[in-house]
């Protein structure tokens, strides 16, 4: 299977990973481009959870919720991110009040009700994490601060020649507490319009073993395997995480031949 999928950047709301075309069956992703004054309605849905995190712009969000002028950065390099939570059994409206905004929608199936979350750029949690060569700056966007059902989001800032999410880690199997069944979906952006990296995703008998190169715009879903990527030098990437959890957080396994750089 081709992990790895591209987005258009198509004004409208697009599908980019369904049940039916993807690995990923706990994890679906679309994307929202609006200009200004479009609207974009979501009905009102019993199965699934959404996660919605501003890339760029601004809007407000109405129906279940009141939410105005969320969102200041211009693109994803322009400061913290805003995002919001809708339950299921919720129908709102995206309004673009912007020149244009832009949105990743990750949405989770779930039984479970809670409560929808603004979540603003105060609220991010900053992290630094790795070591020399694989350091990057992670962005805590809807996580287990946040009660929700599945959904789990976050942002990575990666400079040049640095790799992230290594070394590789896993989480597809239940064997709790190290490691939680989870699927994840990266979407990945440059500084330039020229950037671009590599994703690798592999299993440990190398059964399953790609390697993809990422560009503005580009996708890769991790149903299975251990998912290390990297920036070309010279420029700056930027990578969201967007995961389906059976447990919220970070229950994952490294990868037993690189897990000596951790030590």
């Amino acid at each position: 299977m081709n992990y790895k999928k591209h987005w258009d950047n198509s004004v409208g709301l697009s599908e980019v990973y369904t049940k039916e075309n993807a690995g990923c069956q706990q994890l679906e992703i679309s994307m929202l481009k609006l200009t200004k004054g479009m609207k974009q309605d979501f009905p009102a849905d019993c199965e699934r959870e959404y996660a919605c995190t501003v890339l760029g712009g601004t809007c407000d969000v109405t129906g279940c919720v009141e939410y105005r002028q969320v969102g200041k950065r211009k693109n994803v390099f322009d400061g913290k991110a805003y995002a919001f939570y809708i339950p299921r059994n919720s129908a709102f409206c995206v309004t673009c009040v912007s020149d244009e905004v832009t949105i990743a929608i990750a949405m989770c199936p779930t039984k479970e009700d809670h409560k929808p979350v603004l979540i603003t750029p105060d609220d991010v949690l900053v992290k630094f994490l790795g070591k020399p060569g694989f350091e990057r700056e992670a962005h805590f966007l809807i996580d287990e601060r946040l009660e929700a059902g599945r959904v789990y989001v976050g942002e990575n800032f990666i400079n040049g020649g640095q790799w992230s999410s290594y070394p590789g880690h896993k989480h597809d199997i239940e064997n709790m507490p190290t490691e939680g069944f989870a699927e994840e979906i990266y979407y990945y952006e440059y500084d330039r319009p020229t950037g671009f990296g590599i994703q690798k995703v592999y299993n440990g008998d190398k059964s399953i073993d790609e390697t993809y190169t990422t560009y503005n715009n580009d996708f890769v879903e991790m149903p299975v395997g251990y998912h290390p990527c990297t920036v070309a030098p010279g420029y700056r990437g930027y990578l969201l995480w967007m995961m389906s959890c059976d447990h919220r957080g970070f229950y994952m396994s490294i990868d037993p031949d690189h897990d000596w750089l951790n030590r």
